[in-house]
């Protein structure tokens, strides 16, 4: 996938997207393009020969970077067991590439527990055990025709962080250290964020309650996503930041992440989350993806993760590149 195709298509979903009387299906969920690697299994693929030859599949994702990259991944690993792709990374919005999984429309993703347990189906109270939260979220997703196979260890879930300078300025290292500056001197804690995170109820609202931070609404700031990671990191208009602790930004610009002393941030395991019909028409699914999920943990994410963000790199090569490395798949 050139980055001018993926541009091109994220431009197309925006555009489609803004057309009211276009029903969902007529969006990014029905578009898509074939995958045309020339892979198969590595050393490392857990299988023999190719259990999915004469399958045909199609993978989705939602559109920021993470997602798009696990897409591709998936879909890489789909064609090294024999299956024929469709590509439909890149979806606006998680509720899209939710329903195209639903519907049948797409066959599988990689999905997060948190987000199916709180956004999908309504719950206001995350499990804290990460692998209850799977479980819970695996158990009751069933009834809407949705599997969700064992987690990785990727935990993309919210963090404040800051500057080393700051950090030795302030004397926190975890989020009750905040809560208890922020009562003896409100004035020192100031926060960047985005406007989402400042509104969630398992973003800024719910972790001061829990945590009982009193930060002068004058030092919340908020700003894009990616305005947050520099502000962060010069350390002046905020001392301390919204990360995503995935986040290739965080290594690259130096940032300490501060511990979730009270578990208050859900867990986001990412997860494929696959088609119910479609396991069982193809049920070697998840042998073929059971290695790549094992695999993935937060420092692989920040590692890839920081190859599209920083360094530039286009997605799905940055997908083919590490299996490949990992020996997942191979090439010719």
């Amino acid at each position: 996938m050139s980055t001018h195709r993926s541009r091109a298509r994220r431009a197309g979903l925006l555009a489609c997207a803004l057309l009211a009387t276009v029903a969902l299906g007529g969006c990014g969920l029905v578009s898509g393009s074939a995958m045309s690697d020339d892979v198969s299994p590595g050393a490392n693929a857990g299988y023999p020969g190719r259990p999915l030859a004469g399958a045909d599949l199609t993978v989705t994702s939602k559109e920021f970077t993470e997602q798009i990259v696990l897409g591709q991944i998936m879909g890489i690993v789909f064609e090294a067991a024999g299956a024929d792709v469709i590509d439909k990374t890149s979806i606006q919005g998680s509720i899209g590439a939710r329903e195209a999984v639903k519907s049948g429309t797409a066959d599988a993703t990689y999905e997060y527990t948190g987000t199916g347990w709180i956004t999908y189906l309504g719950h206001a109270k995350p499990i804290i055990d990460p692998q209850k939260q799977w479980q819970a979220v695996h158990d009751e997703d069933l009834k809407n025709g949705i599997v969700w196979l064992p987690p990785s260890k990727l935990n993309n879930t919210y963090a404040l962080a800051l500057n080393a300078a700051n950090q030795k300025k302030l004397g926190v290292r975890t989020l009750s250290d905040v809560a208890a500056l922020s009562k003896k001197n409100p004035g020192a804690v100031s926060l960047c964020v985005e406007n989402e995170f400042a509104a969630r109820n398992d973003g800024y609202p719910g972790m001061a309650r829990a945590y009982g931070m009193k930060v002068p609404a004058s030092n919340i700031r908020k700003m894009t996503g990616g305005v947050v990671y520099t502000e962060t990191a010069k350390g002046g208009t905020c001392a301390l930041g919204e990360v995503f602790t995935t986040d290739g930004r965080i290594k690259a610009m130096h940032l300490n992440v501060l511990a979730d002393d009270k578990h208050f941030f859900p867990n986001y395991n990412a997860t494929p989350a696959v088609n119910a019909d479609s396991l069982k028409k193809y049920p070697s699914i998840p042998k073929v993806l059971a290695p790549i999920t094992k695999a993935l943990d937060n420092a692989v994410a920040q590692r890839l993760n920081r190859l599209v963000d920083v360094d530039g790199q286009d997605p799905h090569k940055v997908a083919l590149d590490w299996l490949v490395e990992e020996g997942f798949v191979k090439e010719g």
